[in-house]
């Protein structure tokens, strides 16, 4: 018992000049992955949001929700069709995308916050004009003697501005935002936009002090399978280029790489299937995943 009260005294010690450090800075967390669909790791999340609340960050919350979107298409008989890993979204997907992520799954995250202890406010880039967005126009490369293929996948969406009065509005009032990451266009149509860029916008127009992407996986790895604890700005383009960092990864590392030249301190890649994985990166000298630094 006294060992096991020692430990539990160490970490608290461990994590106090985290705690000063970071009293009063925003910390944008995208949600997502294995993460969003076990309950015991959800539960934990929203502890981890609602500690870091009560420690002094500000915490936003920004949410995917691409398995439940794809069971709910399933269930209503509608094909889904990706290009590059990007689900080719018509107008009667976009109305099931915007029911699930605005309307169940936004919902669900708040309702968990709030449960245990937290003040959580869900919205969508719809809401207080957040997120101006635009048809993304995607060019698919065919080969170094081709051009490119113009492909039209629907309404999927590339972010036009970040207007953050209402998340302003919401942090001042000590609310936790939670945001589904759709957009409005000029015209009021509503497009669906990826996650990780939502977050890394958000975060670049706050001056964010941390941005942290939830995987399935443990972090970027080396070309041995090891993991990479930290990595420098001039040292990813190296690594893409060689074929170490690969896939679906690369994305998210490019998206971490725009938000430290627009003014954020840190982002960190980690592993969600961690229990408190957010809280161990952030208030222990070792962290647990990968962070990436100017």
């Amino acid at each position: 018992m006294a060992n096991n009260q020692t430990d539990t005294a160490t970490v608290l010690i461990e994590a106090l000049p985290y705690i000063q450090r970071f009293t009063g800075a925003t910390i944008v967390v995208k949600f997502g992955g294995h993460a969003m669909v076990d309950e015991g790791l959800k539960e934990n999340f929203a502890l981890d949001i609602i500690l870091m609340k009560y420690v002094g960050l500000n915490p936003i919350v920004i949410h995917g929700g691409g398995p439940q979107i794809g069971d709910l298409l399933k269930r209503l008989a509608i094909d889904s069709e990706f290009v590059d890993g990007m689900r080719v979204t018509d107008k009667q997907t976009m109305d099931v995308v915007e029911m699930v992520l605005v309307g169940k799954v936004n919902k669900e995250i708040v309702s968990l916050i709030n449960r245990n202890g937290g003040r959580a406010v869900g919205l969508s880039g719809k809401d207080g004009r957040l997120i101006t967005a635009r048809k993304m126009k995607y060019l698919k490369n065919k080969g170094a003697d081709q051009p490119p293929e113009i492909i039209d996948i629907g309404m999927v969406g590339e972010i036009v501005s970040i207007d953050n009065h209402i998340l302003m509005s919401l942090l001042e009032s000590d609310f936790i935002p939670v945001i589904a990451p759709v957009g409005a266009g000029k015209e009021g149509e509503t497009y669906n936009i990826n996650a990780d860029l939502v977050a890394g916008h958000i975060a670049s127009s706050l001056s964010a002090r941390k941005l942290i992407l939830l995987t399935d996986t443990e972090g970027v790895l080396d070309h041995k399978g090891k993991l990479l604890s930290t990595l420098r700005h001039d040292e990813v383009g190296q690594l893409i280029n060689d074929g170490t960092i690969k896939g679906g990864m690369v994305p998210k590392v490019n998206c971490c790489l725009e938000a430290l030249k627009s003014g954020v301190k840190k982002a960190h890649i980690i592993d969600g299937r961690k229990d408190h994985a957010i809280l161990l990166e952030i208030f222990t000298r070792m962290g647990v995943s990968t962070e990436i630094v100017p």
